[in-house]
């Protein structure tokens, strides 16, 4: 399950922020997470209560904000929404389909006091 390690790698971030603003309490931490980030939202949230425990996170909550998958057509340079990770343009058709968007996990902001 690597959403623990990812969990610990957030935590870090998180306890590191929290130095950094001579803060003691995470109340939340704002994720944006892609859809095609390989992690498992419900994996995540358990693992986080998991490592949270005994830290200055413990009963935090992170709040996800789910990127859908954006593709970039390499034929005709248009953007579009990949659903039903269907790669294909809507426009032209092409196979030729580069990825901009959906891999994202990032911190994008903490709740802390």
């Amino acid at each position: 399950m690597h959403e623990m390690s990812i969990a610990e790698g957030i935590l870090d971030v998180a306890l590191d922020t929290l130095r950094q603003h001579d803060a003691s309490v995470i109340h939340s931490v704002q994720l944006d997470l892609g859809l095609m980030s390989g992690v498992e939202p419900d994996s995540l949230l358990f693992c986080w209560e998991a490592v949270t425990k005994g830290t200055a996170a413990e009963g935090s909550r992170i709040e996800i904000n789910t990127i859908p998958i954006e593709g970039k057509c390499l034929d005709c340079d248009k953007t579009f929404p990949v659903e039903n990770y269907k790669f294909i343009c809507p426009y032209c058709d092409s196979h030729f389909v580069q990825t901009i968007g959906g891999r994202e996990l990032q911190v994008t902001s903490m709740d802390i006091d």
